[in-house]
């Protein structure tokens, strides 16, 4: 049985954030990354503005998640400007395949729902496209992002 359980300790969020990291890009974070990760834990946790959840199997920690929340100026797509950002979604791979993402998606989906948003997004890889298309995720049209200037 999978549980879910809100994480707020700050040392927590930090490993899994490197976890995922490491996972997910590949690479071992910065020493200013891990910082400004910090940073905005320390932030965004205690204004609410981030919600992080650890997923468990039988009492071991084997994924996570987590919503970033934010506002904009309502439009008709958006009446309420609340918006919430689907992040660090990860599951460990032995526990793949068993319903963790999905579980902590849609808890995180809810919790959105909660809040009021009504516009609820991510970035995705292609391994992951269809999980977020089973639970009603979209192709965002109309969108496209600076590139880097490096």
């Amino acid at each position: 049985m999978i549980t879910l359980r809100p994480v707020t300790d700050i040392n927590t969020l930090i490993r899994w954030r490197i976890e995922v990291i490491n996972n997910v890009f590949g690479e071992e974070p910065s020493k200013a990354l891990i910082e400004a990760n910090r940073d905005y834990y320390e932030r965004a946790v205690p204004s609410g503005n981030h919600l992080a959840v650890i997923a468990s199997i039988e009492g071991e920690d084997v994924g996570c998640g987590a919503l970033c929340f934010s506002e904009e100026l309502p439009s008709p797509d958006n009446e309420t400007g609340r918006c919430a950002y689907l992040m660090n979604i990860y599951v460990r791979k032995p526990f793949r395949k068993e319903g963790v993402a999905h579980t902590v998606v849609r808890h995180l989906v809810n919790e959105a729902k909660k809040r009021n948003c009504k516009k609820i997004y991510l970035e995705t890889t292609d391994i992951a496209r269809e999980l977020y298309s089973s639970i009603g995720f979209g192709e965002m049209k109309d969108m496209m992002k600076l590139k880097s200037e490096e």
